[in-house]
């Protein structure tokens, strides 16, 4: 199984992660020990069918759920052993979200929208800067329901990198939206991951995906069944599904 090369480089290791959910007699195996080494500044999908256990990893590397055994490491430091005080600042400084509906204020601008994250971190971008980055520059006083699914989005992603996160979580950013809008938003990220050197994590259900990643995690009941170094990277304009 390939891991990152140089465990030095690592910003995550997963080491035995499982998370189990208890529902009345029954308890549901998420996560059945994950091993997995994520690299700093890399592209990374995570790809696998509904009920794979992905969702439930990117929760757990987010800090948004805890493990129920095994070891998270970011940095060096044992986020599994964390409080939940110290996750929240884990998330308010280091993670940026990107989710498949985009979670913005109807009654704000996408200017606005993108503040809200600004305010809450220690060195922000400008959001005028966040949205241009995004291709936004000339949208940044539109109100939600004045913009595309597509453009949504990029707010959406122009909010996640606004407080300058080490890391982009991105849990089916493609899902609402159709092959060229989401081609669109596809090359957002793959562009901030490239001139922001941002390590930029997407999970999805959609193979046609992988081609942009540098690997690809393959997940089927809870385990990483295979993992794929691309040897060369697909553009997102050449992406088909």
């Amino acid at each position: 199984m390939n891991q990152t090369s140089d465990n030095n480089k690592a910003l995550y290791t997963l080491s035995g992660l499982t998370k189990h959910y208890v529902m009345g007699e029954v308890t549901v195996k998420a996560l059945r020990g994950v091993d997995l080494q994520i690299a700093t500044g890399e592209s990374l999908v995570i790809l696998g069918p509904s009920g794979s256990g992905k969702s439930t990893l990117l929760n757990i590397i987010g800090g948004l759920d805890t493990p129920t055994s095994g070891e998270l490491f970011y940095r060096g430091e044992n986020l599994s052993r964390h409080t939940e005080n110290q996750r929240t600042l884990y998330r308010r400084h280091n993670i940026g979200f990107i989710f498949q509906f985009y979670n913005l204020m109807p009654n704000l601008t996408a200017r606005e929208n993108v503040e809200l994250a600004t305010e809450i971190s220690d060195d922000p971008m400008q959001p005028a800067e966040a949205l241009e980055l995004v291709g936004l520059g000339q949208r940044m006083d539109h109100f939600p329901a004045q913009l595309s699914g597509g453009e949504q989005q990029r707010v959406a992603i122009a909010r996640a990198i606004a407080k300058k996160p080490d890391v982009l979580l991105c849990d089916e950013p493609t899902g609402a939206l159709d092959i060229t809008t989401g081609k669109v938003v596809l090359k957002a990220l793959d562009e901030i991951g490239e001139r922001l050197g941002t390590t930029v994590i997407v999970i999805t259900h959609n193979a046609s995906i992988a081609g942009m990643a540098d690997r690809v995690v393959h997940m089927m009941d809870g385990s990483v069944r295979e993992i794929i170094t691309n040897k060369t990277r697909t553009p997102v304009e050449e992406l088909e599904w």
